[in-house]
Formats: C-alpha cells, sequence, structure tokens
C-alpha cells in the first residue's frame, strides 16, 4: 500500500471541509460585527495552522512536484495577511463610498478565492486520476517482470 492509496478518505476530508466553509458562510450572514471578527480570527488561526504545515512540507518535500504544490499552498494561505489588513482597515471609521469600494474589492477576493478552489479541485481529481494510472501502470510492469522471472528459471 503507497502513500497514495487513501485518495477517497483524503477527498471525503476536503469535502467535509467545504461543507463547513458553506455552514460558516451562511452562519456569519446573520452574525453581528463582534461575532463575524470571532469567525475571521478562529478562521484565520486555522489558516495560520496550514501555512505552518505548508512550510514544513516545503522543507521536508522530496520531489519537485511536491515542493511546487507545498509552495502553492504556503503562497495561497499567506493570503491571510491581507485579509487581516482589510479587517483593520474597516476597524477605521471610513465614509460609506470607501465602505462600498472596500466591500466590492472584498467581494472580488471572495469569487477569487472560490475560482481558485474550483481549479485546485479539479487539478486535484487530473492529479489523483494520473497517480492511480501510474500506479497501476508500475504494477503492471513489475508482474510482468516477475512473470519473465518465473518462465526464466
Amino acid at each position: 500500500m503507497t502513500q497514495h492509496t487513501n485518495f477517497s478518505t483524503r477527498l471525503d476530508a476536503l469535502q467535509q471541509r467545504v461543507a463547513q466553509a458553506k455552514v460558516s458562510v451562511q452562519t456569519a450572514v446573520d452574525e453581528t460585527d463582534t461575532q463575524l471578527v470571532d469567525r475571521i480570527n478562529s478562521a484565520e488561526a486555522d489558516l495560520d495552522q496550514s501555512v505552518r504545515n505548508a512550510k514544513r512540507e516545503v522543507s521536508e518535500a522530496a520531489d519537485n512536484a511536491r515542493v511546487k504544490w507545498a509552495q502553492l499552498k504556503a503562497d495561497a494561505a499567506a493570503k491571510r495577511s491581507e485579509v487581516k489588513a482589510d479587517l483593520d482597515k474597516r476597524a477605521r471609521h471610513m465614509d460609506a463610498k470607501d465602505a462600498a469600494i472596500d466591500a466590492d474589492w472584498a467581494e472580488a477576493n471572495a469569487a477569487e478565492a472560490l475560482d481558485f478552489a474550483d481549479w485546485a479541485v479539479g487539478n486535484a481529481q487530473l492529479s489523483i486520476l494520473d497517480a492511480i494510472h501510474a500506479r497501476a501502470y508500475a504494477d503492471k510492469l513489475k508482474a510482468a517482470d516477475q512473470l519473465q522471472g518465473a518462465t526464466a528459471k
């Protein structure tokens, strides 16, 4: 069994994270400012942990593909600092026009994050299918080699 045989389990976990994010977003719509800030701070802490994990993965990565993905994950997670700066900016008073512009930017950032997530899921699917194919091919060649070795004796 290889490290890549748990794709289904990892996809289930990803699906659960998406469901949790959806519930969080739906709940946030009716929350007070203080509750929203608390929710953002909690999400920020989760993202900080993800950044730490991604940085650890980069330092432990053995091949270019893992390094590339871990770095991409770390870069995407670094987006958190922009959210924090936006939250801090909102804490200072601004006029209605500035607040509307800020909201437009925040909504555009959220849409871009969803686009990236959609791309990431599609790319993960392609990578998983490629890994399954590569393992099946390697197993086929190994079986053929064993068969040749057995018939040669």
